[in-house]
């Protein structure tokens, strides 16, 4: 995964935990069949997991390097290009 990915993730899961804090702890009603305060529970611990891991994405994201080498060498029958590419992560 890339940065960009990560910066969405952390997007998302600051909203989430918001939402999930106003369910929980805003909203005082009665409902019968489901709990509001219930639900505002599930987003909000799905909002701060999300916010987690959109953290290691993000330092983890920007690890990758990549190198590209190129010689090019005169030769008796013209010329010759040597090209070397490496990806390295860490």
């Amino acid at each position: 995964m890339n940065k960009g990915a990560g910066t969405g993730l952390i997007g998302l899961g600051v909203v989430m935990a918001v939402v999930g804090a106003i369910l929980k702890y805003a909203i005082t009603v009665s409902t019968t069949g489901f709990s509001i305060n219930t639900i505002g529970v599930i987003l909000l611990i799905a909002g701060i997991a999300l916010f987690v891991i959109g953290v290691v994405v993000l330092a983890l994201g920007g690890r990758r390097r990549s190198y590209v080498h190129e010689d090019i060498h005169q030769t008796p029958t013209g010329t010759a290009r040597y090209e070397e590419r490496r990806d390295d992560v860490g």
